[in-house]
């Protein structure tokens, strides 16, 4: 196995990012889902010079992206920010895509179940014949109840997976899974066969190491289900503003770089901007924790 990071979690450049991860270990980036912000061609040259190559992409499914909304207009919009996330990927030399299929933080249903259910079908369908022909995987990724209210376990990823096409597959994250899933384990090996990425942070949603998850057993659930590929590091620390705050000098009160899709994505996760220092620690704990299992 590999170790990935998300680049989505600090109001920084892509250079920072990479330079960092690479001066620690790191080997992959999964890349935010922000097709308009990158020149794919320099971000190869830069992680080719550092040693990194990417891993894939997650969507970042905010504002009025949502596979499944009872607006076809707005469903079309959606379906074509999907596919750019792909075609960046593409271009980078990635292997994946990890998409939440509505929109994070909404709560409350466009229609009915079978509704909602064939629009997002449908979209995902879409998606799915432009994956294939880019060669890049796309896989369904349950998040916790609190920001959807469709996809949130394993086993409903699987059936969505189902419905779209044989190479479809899932993402799971092991925040969410603590959350959501009766038993993570038997959640991972559902999913033999289908997993295409995996997503790591602590129970706390801190790095790996930072809480009660057992990654020992974890990564030997992973391994017994033959996934040797990339567990891409997605930690977002939650905002503290008390005096309890065990990292009084975590949060950056000027952050730089950040924008306003970003900011909103951060407290959509309870989360805020942090300081170089905090995130490196975190970056640093994460890869410390894992590499000794993979």
């Amino acid at each position: 196995m590999e170790l990935a990071i998300h680049n989505w979690m600090r109001s920084e450049t892509i250079e920072t990012t990479i330079r960092r991860v690479a001066a620690l270990g790191y080997t992959k980036l999964e890349i935010a889902g922000n097709p308009e912000q990158y020149d794919t061609k320099s971000i190869n040259q830069l992680m080719k010079a550092h040693g990194l190559s990417c891993w894939g992409s997650v969507t970042l499914m905010l504002g009025e992206r949502n596979l499944l909304a009872r607006d076809e207009a707005q469903r079309a919009k959606s379906v074509q920010y999907v596919k750019d996330v792909i075609k960046m990927v593409k271009e980078l030399d990635g292997h994946m895509v990890s998409v939440v299929p509505g929109t994070v933080g909404k709560i409350i249903p466009d229609g009915r179940p079978e509704e909602e259910w064939n629009w997002a079908v449908d979209a995902l369908k879409e998606i799915y014949t432009y994956s294939e022909a880019a060669g890049i995987l796309i896989g369904i990724e349950p998040i916790n109840r609190f920001e959807t209210y469709f996809i949130n376990r394993a086993d409903q990823a699987l059936a969505l997976a189902a419905a779209v096409g044989p190479n479809c597959g899932v993402c799971l994250d092991t925040f969410h899974m603590n959350i959501e899933e009766a038993d993570m384990f038997a959640a991972i090996r559902k999913s033999k066969g289908k997993l295409i990425g995996f997503h790591v942070a602590d129970n706390n949603r801190m790095a790996p190491g930072m809480g009660h998850l057992n990654w020992e057993k974890i990564i030997a659930t992973l391994r017994e289900i033959n996934y040797n590929d990339v567990l891409s590091v997605e930690f977002c620390a939650p905002l503290d503003r008390t005096p309890a705050n065990p990292y009084p000098d975590s949060i950056d009160e000027n952050p730089e770089n950040l924008s306003s899709e970003q900011e909103k994505f951060l407290q959509d996760h309870g989360s805020t901007a942090v300081t170089e220092e905090f995130y490196t620690m975190l970056t640093t704990q994460s890869f410390n924790t894992l590499s000794k299992l993979i």
